[in-house]
C-alpha cells in the first residue's frame, strides 16, 4: 500500500508519518515529498520513508510528481507556504499553482484517491455563536490572502470532481493545528523573533486582546493526523471539518494563563497588525486578523459519523503544549520544524529538484 504525502516534513506531515506507522496490516509504503528534505540521520518518524525533493510550484513539478505518484493508493497533499508574507506572488505560486500541479499529477498517474489539506480558512465569514457544517460556503474571507488561496484551491477540486468522478477526493478542513514540536516553526511563521516567547515557560500571558469575534477552534496535530489516516484508509469522499472542544476565547486564555483581557476594537486590531507588519516587526499581515474575526465555528459531526473520528486531546491542552514548545524552542530534524530560516529557491534549485526523474 503506497501512500504519498506531499509536505511530509511539516507540522501535520510529521504527525501523519507517526500515525501511519501504526498501521501494520498491510504496513504502508510511505513516500514523502518536500522541497527541503530531512537529513539521513533525522531518525523517527522520518526514517523508513522514500523521500523525493520537489518544489510543487516550480515549472515541471507536475511531471516529476506524476512519476512519484505512480502506483500509489492515495496522495495526501499537505504542502502550503505561509512565508514570506511580503511576497504574495511566491505564496500564490506555491499554494495555488503547486496544488494545481499535484492535482494534475494525481490524474495523470491514475491515483484513485486525493486527500487534500484545506482549512477553516476556506469558509466565507460566518457565525461565532454556533457551529456550521461543511455546507457553509467555501468562498473564503476576502481580506485574507491565505483564505482566498484556500478557496481557489477548493474550486480546483470542485472542477476535478466534476471531470473525474472516478477520483475519490477528500478535503479536511481543520482548525488551528498545534503540537509541541511545531513551537519553533509557529514562532517563526506567526510571531517573529522580537516576541518574548520564553516568558510562556512561566505559563503566563499578562494581557490578552479581547473582541467578541475572537473565538477560534484548534486541534492537536496527532488528532488531525488520525483524521487524515482514516480518510486515506476508508472510502470517504468530500469535505470534513476537524476541530476539538473547547472553543478558544480571550476569556478562556486569560483565565488559564493568569492574565487580563483588554477590549480592542476590530479596526484597531487590523491597524496594529498592518503597521507592525509593514515595519517588519512581526511576520503576519492584517489579513490574519480578518480571518480570525470572520472564520466561522465548525461542527465536526460529519467526521465523527463517517470517519469514526473524535478528538482525543482537547483544544486547550493542545494550545498549552504548543506554548511549551514555543517557550523551549521545540523542533525536529526536518527543516520546516527546525530553526532553519526559509530560503527562497533559485532557478537552479528548480532545475535540480523538479525536473522529471
Amino acid at each position: 500500500m503506497r501512500i504519498v504525502i506531499v509536505g511530509a516534513s511539516g507540522n501535520v506531515g510529521t504527525a501523519l508519518l507517526r500515525r501511519l506507522r501504526q498501521e501494520s496490516e498491510p504496513e504502508p509504503e510511505l513516500v514523502g515529498v518536500a522541497r527541503r528534505l530531512p537529513g539521513p540521520d533525522a531518525g523517527e518518524p522520518y526514517d523508513r520513508v522514500e523521500w523525493h525533493s520537489c518544489d510543487v510550484g516550480a515549472p515541471g513539478a507536475a511531471d516529476k510528481l506524476a512519476a512519484i505518484f505512480a502506483g500509489a493508493r492515495a496522495v495526501v497533499h499537505l504542502a502550503w507556504q505561509i512565508q514570506p508574507s511580503h511576497d504574495q506572488r511566491t505564496l500564490h505560486r506555491t499554494n495555488v499553482g503547486g496544488s494545481r500541479a499535484v492535482i494534475d499529477a494525481v490524474v495523470r498517474a491514475g491515483v484513485p484517491a486525493l486527500v487534500h489539506a484545506s482549512s477553516v480558512g476556506t469558509y466565507a465569514a460566518g457565525p461565532k455563536d454556533h457551529p456550521v457544517s461543511e455546507r457553509w460556503p467555501a468562498t473564503g474571507v476576502p481580506g485574507s490572502s491565505y483564505s482566498r488561496d484556500k478557496a481557489e484551491v477548493e474550486a480546483l477540486l470542485d472542477s476535478v470532481e466534476r471531470e473525474r468522478p472516478e477520483l475519490r477526493v477528500v478535503r479536511l478542513r481543520p482548525g488551528l493545528t498545534f503540537q509541541r514540536d511545531a513551537g519553533t516553526e509557529i514562532t517563526r511563521y506567526f510571531v517573529g523573533p522580537l516576541a518574548p516567547v520564553r516568558l510562556l515557560r512561566y505559563g503566563r500571558i499578562p494581557l490578552v486582546p479581547s473582541n467578541r469575534r475572537l473565538r477560534m477552534q484548534a486541534v492537536h496535530a496527532d488528532d488531525v493526523a488520525d483524521a487524515y489516516a482514516r480518510a486515506v484508509l476508508s472510502e470517504a469522499r468530500g469535505p470534513f471539518n476537524i476541530a476539538a472542544d473547547p472553543v478558544l476565547t480571550p476569556e478562556l486564555l486569560a483565565r488559564h494563563f493568569h492574565g487580563w483581557t483588554v477590549p480592542v476594537a476590530a479596526p484597531v486590531l487590523r491597524a496594529a497588525a498592518a503597521l507592525t507588519w509593514r515595519a517588519r516587526l512581526q511576520p503576519v499581515d492584517a489579513g490574519w486578523v480578518d480571518l480570525a474575526l470572520n472564520a466561522p465555528l465548525m461542527s465536526s459531526d460529519r467526521a465523527e459519523t463517517e470517519l469514526g473520528w473524535t478528538a482525543r486531546i482537547d483544544a486547550l491542552t493542545a494550545l498549552k503544549e504548543l506554548f511549551a514548545g514555543m517557550a523551549h524552542t521545540a523542533e525536529t530534524a526536518a527543516p520546516p520544524l527546525s530553526g532553519l530560516l526559509y530560503t527562497p529557491p533559485s532557478p537552479r534549485d528548480y532545475a535540480a529538484s523538479c525536473m522529471p526523474p
